[in-house]
Order: structure tokens, then sequence, then C-alpha cells
């Protein structure tokens, strides 16, 4: 196996040791023995457990597996440009359905899957898969990836900082202003609230703050990016990035808001479930910390849930032995060891292997984690910017607005108007 890694491997996902996996009855794990896959995967947590763990697969399977790990935007280029050009030079990518998947179905960049699960290990269990993620991930009839896991944005919290400061959660959207202003003056040493402005990553959490103030990305067949309640959610993300968030925060991503409140640098974070192992990696925060969805506003509480998937190119001349992979890493027996390194599992029957069991209750941070992710996956919704074919470039418009207000160059309104001739323009393609 082979994997580069260019930006950072997390000390969760080395620590892992893979089982070999289930050698069922009546089922040939050598059958594509001696061939090679390459396989494309983001550098998030879920990326890390299948470039560290691979050689698992390379022994159970005796196929060999070359992986190459990027950075999110990185990634999407590299495989853009392979799909785009219908080279074989990539057997097996992750794909965000709810971003590019209705992009990527219409240019035929999908092998659809759903023929391929009746040809599985007896104990995979394909009926115990989420059924909402794997419709999510269902285009034109087409089952375009397997679900790896569930998660979505929620609320870190130093509960040792609340506490000093006299202070409760907030119960309300317009709360969150009023708590970060009071960190500020209680605990001046420390960043009191980050999210993501990095413009092409920001659509990720802008959008719960959009929804809970009510917004709805299309109305009436228009944009309502500024629509009243657009600009009102507009007007609080950036407020509370430009007064309460760090420096640079217009650069900031996972990797960055991880870090700083790994490292006791910021009160609050709003970032992803998935990012549990690396905001715990160390142990500081193990016992200072709470999770919490993001409180409702006018709108109510519509906190985003969504799955990475693993794909197959259609360009693939090892479809056989890229099942293979994909069944591997999407198995119970894996997504149970992903659980444990703070990857909420799309199965939920996971929940209950007594592994997971154990590793929950070892520390009281991780159930309060389970009961968000939960709470994620039978509330929350999928509609992450605009719900078109163009929606990754939906979402650089709502980055560029977001950061006009974060930085300060532009007022709610003059932010988000230039933003919505653009996403008009792209909802209008989408009608032809």
């Amino acid at each position: 196996m082979v994997a580069r890694l260019v930006k950072r491997v997390s000390a969760a996902a080395l620590a892992l040791s893979l089982p070999l996996g289930a050698h069922a009855a009546g089922f040939d794990w050598q059958k594509y023995k001696g061939q090679t896959l390459d396989v494309l995967v983001d550098n998030n947590p879920i990326g890390q457990v299948i470039a560290n763990n691979v050689a698992a697969f390379e022994k159970l399977t005796g196929i060999n597996v070359k992986v190459d790990i990027f950075t999110e935007q990185q990634m999407r280029q590299r495989l853009v440009t392979v799909l785009d050009s219908n080279s074989s030079q990539v057997d097996v990518f992750m794909t965000l359905p709810s971003r590019e998947g209705q992009q990527f179905s219409g240019a035929g960049w999908y092998t659809d899957l759903a023929p391929m699960t009746k040809d599985a290990s007896p104990d995979y269990d394909f009926a115990g898969l989420s059924p909402a993620l794997l419709k999510a991930a269902t285009f034109d009839g087409k089952l375009t990836s397997i679900p790896m896991n569930i998660e979505g944005p929620v609320l870190y919290y130093r509960t040792d900082i609340f506490k000093k400061c006299n202070l409760t959660v907030p119960t309300s959207l317009s709360g969150m202003l009023d708590t970060a202003k009071a960190l500020k003056k209680c605990n001046a040493a420390t960043t009191p609230f980050v999210s993501r402005g990095l413009r092409d990553a920001l659509a990720y959490t802008y959008s719960v703050f959009f929804h809970n103030m009510g917004g709805h990305y299309i109305e009436n067949g228009k944009s309502g990016l500024c629509s009243p309640t657009g600009l009102s959610a507009l007007s609080l993300y950036g407020d509370l990035q430009k007064h309460y968030g760090p420096l640079g925060v217009v650069n900031y991503s996972f990797y960055q808001i991880s870090s700083l409140y790994r490292d006791g640098r910021a009160a609050m974070a709003f970032e992803s479930s998935n990012e549990l192992s690396d905001v715990m990696q160390g142990g500081a925060r193990l016992n200072d910390t709470g999770i919490a969805l993001l409180p409702p506003g006018p709108g109510g509480s519509h906190p985003t849930a969504i799955a990475w998937g693993l794909a197959m190119s259609p360009y693939s001349t090892h479809k056989g032995a890229a099942w293979y992979l994909i069944q591997w890493a999407t198995s119970p027996a894996i997504q149970a060891k992903d659980e444990i390194a703070g990857i909420a599992a799309p199965r939920p029957a996971i929940a209950q292997d007594p592994q997971v069991k154990a590793w929950l209750a070892a520390a009281p941070v991780r159930q309060v984690w389970q009961n968000a992710v939960n709470q994620l996956a039978n509330t929350g919704t999928s509609n992450v910017g605009y719900p078109i074919t163009d929606n990754p470039e939906s979402r650089q418009y709502i980055g560029e607005a977001v950061d006009k207000v974060i930085v300060g160059s532009d007022k709610p309104d003059a932010a988000c108007a230039p933003a919505d001739q653009s996403l008009n323009a792209l909802i209008a393609k989408d009608k032809k």
C-alpha cells in the first residue's frame, strides 16, 4: 500500500488496528488477488482511517492499494481532472453527495453500486445502513456511493470557562452574540467563538445559522440569500466571526478550528461532529468539553446532517476489486472501529457494539457527542448550499458574501446583492 499524505494524520487514526474482516462462508475475499487499486480520499478523519489501515484489506484480499490523500479542495481538483478526461487513474474515491452528487451524476462520473450490493459478504448488512443516507446518495435511480459516516456541525464548548464566567449554553440563536460578548469580557485570553470562514468551506456551518434563522436558499424560484431572514443570518454569523473570532478566520476550515479549540485557545467552536478525535487528541479537552447542537432560531432547529460516501469511478478497469474495497471500508466491523475514532456510523446498530459501548462509557464527553449525533440523524437536513447541479459553485457565492461581512468590507445587504445575482443565474441555468 502506498499513501501520500499532504496535510496531517490524526494520532487516533494511526492508533487503530482494523480487523481483517469476516471470512464469511462461501465468500471469496481472494477473488481479485494481485490486482491494484488507486484510491483518492480526503484528509479528514474518515480518509485517514482508510489510508492508515488499508494494509488490513490488502492482507485479507491480496489486492494492492495505492492511496492518495489530499486536502478537500485539492482532492476535488484532482478528481475532476481525472474524471473529466475519462481516465482510469482513480478506481475509488470519497464523495459528498450533498455537495457534488447531482453534478457528478449528471456528468456520468459514478458507477451504480445498487447491483453490486447483491454481491456482498453475508455479514455486510446493507439493510442496516441508514435509508435516508442511501436515498440522499441516489440520483436518477442510481446508488452513487455507500455512506461511510453521518455528521454535522456541533457546538464544542469549554464547560470550565462557562462555569468560571457563570454562563450557560445559549438556548436561542440570538443568544450566541450575548454569550460571545460575555466570554470576551470574562476570559479575554481565549477566543470566544470560531467557525468556518474559508470561502469554499463555510456553507457547511453557515447553513445551520441560515436555516435556524428561517432562511430558504430558493424561494419562489429565486435565491433567498438576501431575504430578510437571510440578511439576519448573514449579520449574526458575520458579527460573531468579526468581533469574537480569531484573526484571519476567513482562512479557517476544520483543521484550524479543531487545532484552536484543542489547544485551549477557543471557548466555543462550531465544527463537524467528525472532528471529535482531533479535538480530543492529547486528552486535554476530555474533561472540560460539552457538545450541543446550535440553538434554535426564529425558524426552529435545522441541523445539517450529511454523509461522506465511497464511490467507484465508471472508468475503473477493476470494478470487482473496487467493490471489495468499498464494502470492506463500509462494513459493520470497520464502522465500529470508525466510531471508536470519533466517526459516527451510518448504521444505528453500531452504537450497540460492545466495544463501542465501552468506548462511549470511558469518557462522558463521548456519550454527549453520541447524543448530539443522534439528534442530527433524527432531525437533520442535507440542504447545504443550493439544491441545484451547480451546488459547489453556489457555495462559493455564499462564502464570498459572508466573508465580506466578516472582514467588514461590506454591510450584509451590499455583500449579499451581487451573490444573489450570480445565484439567480445558476438557478435559471439549472431549469434549462
